[in-house]
């Protein structure tokens, strides 16, 4: 139930707020498994400003993320994110056509198709 309130929360909040609500995240973890924060950079192969960033403000590259996360055995944290949520089986045939694919459809226009359009450019 608390897991929740704090994932609706994050709706709530800005994209700065998340990202150093998330760094935050990752320093309780590091601090858990009694890591200090040079040993974090050593481990994940960046610096040690790097480390202090994400964790004081939540910057750094989704990459250098991952790779924290990896260190500190928390990846299977990351697999529900952006995952989709299924709840029938025409949402799962949907998300799988979705997943297949290459590009966004082009809008249609109010007065007429997209082949409307491409014809009109």
């Amino acid at each position: 139930m608390t897991i929740n309130v704090l994932m609706r929360t994050f709706n709530l909040l800005s994209s700065r707020s998340i990202c150093t609500d998330l760094g935050a995240r990752l320093k309780r973890l590091r601090l858990a498994q009694n890591l200090s924060q040079q040993q974090l950079a050593e481990m994940t192969q960046s610096s040690l400003s790097s480390v202090r960033r994400l964790e004081s403000q939540g910057q750094g590259g989704f990459e250098f993320v991952v790779r924290v996360a990896q260190a500190l055995q928390a990846v299977d944290q990351l697999e529900g994110l952006f995952a989709p949520s299924v709840d029938s089986i025409a949402q799962a045939e949907r998300e799988q056509v979705l997943a297949s694919r290459q590009r966004a459809r082009v809008p249609r226009s109010a007065s007429g198709s997209a082949d409307t359009l491409k014809s009109a450019t």
